[in-house]
């Protein structure tokens, strides 16, 4: 992970994936490179070009909240995206080493008290820290693997655990080129990461497009060995008094296959730890 110029590598990929479409300007033909220049990055900025090119390059790391609103307007940048771009120009993160990298006693505790409800506890590289009974169970195949990311791409399994690898794939790679970007100082993340592109060329190819997208709620379409297919609701939750860890959470609509499946996989946790 190149750390020296995170915030001209962005801009960068971000201008070459905005069509001329996207930014409002005629096709004048076929271009060498994709995307836009710099001058009419420049342009519908209304910053100079020699500006644009020093912040591209580097030169310039400090723009101002002014410019950094016109280049999240110019690349339409969603949420997720812009706070990326403010957090890379103020240059403001917590060094990786501060991060706590086990859960809690207090936490395992209440963990367990989810009797019903997988749950999980992961960092901010998506390394899995722990998990109650249920949560255990239904990533059973993750386990092995123990970070999130380096089983979607490297573990046979996932393609058919993932009913939408596609989707599970792209969102894993954007929540670690966050994480990545905000600390850059992180070995084991930067070990992740070089891992993961010598491997697997998607994961290269999601790498590149430098997506940022963080983790909070989404549906999972999972395919457990023992139940069958669920439709469940990840959500995740910042663990205040644990710096990078996350309190995730998988639901199931009530009245739906997915619930009456979670109260199966219920049912094979308890006949286990009966039968020990």
């Amino acid at each position: 992970m190149d750390s020296v110029n995170k915030l001209g590598e962005f801009l960068r990929v971000r201008r070459a994936r905005t069509t001329l479409a996207q930014a409002g300007l005629p096709d004048t033909g076929p271009r060498r490179t994709p995307g836009l220049r710099r001058e009419e990055v420049a342009m519908l900025a209304g910053i100079s070009k020699g500006y644009y090119a020093r912040l591209e390059q580097g030169l310039e790391k400090y723009p101002s909240d002014q410019v950094l609103s016109a280049l999240t307007r110019v690349f339409a940048l969603d949420q997720d995206a812009e706070e990326h771009l403010h957090h890379l120009a103020q240059r403001t993160h917590r060094p990786w080493a501060e991060y706590c990298e086990e859960a809690s006693p207090s936490l395992m505790r209440m963990l367990e008290s989810y009797r019903d409800t997988p749950a999980m506890i992961y960092n901010s590289r998506l390394d899995i820290l722990a998990g109650n009974a249920l949560g255990k169970e239904l990533l059973s195949e993750a386990l092995e693997d123990g970070n999130l990311v380096r089983f979607t791409f490297l573990n046979p399994k996932a393609q058919k655990f993932y009913q939408d690898w596609d989707e599970i794939a792209r969102i894993g790679v954007s929540h670690i080129r966050a994480t990545a970007s905000a600390n850059p100082d992180d070995s084991p993340l930067t070990a992740l990461v070089s891992e993961l592109s010598q491997v697997s060329p998607e994961f290269r190819r999601l790498w590149e497009q430098y997506e940022i997208r963080s983790k909070t709620r989404e549906i999972k379409l999972l395919h457990h060995p023992a139940v069958g297919d669920l439709t469940l609701i990840y959500q995740s939750f910042k663990i205040v008094d644990a710096p990078g860890q996350q309190l995730a959470t998988y639901t199931a609509e009530p009245g739906s296959p997915s619930e009456e499946r979670l109260a199966q996989l219920r049912s094979l946790v308890a006949d286990r730890g009966a039968a020990t």
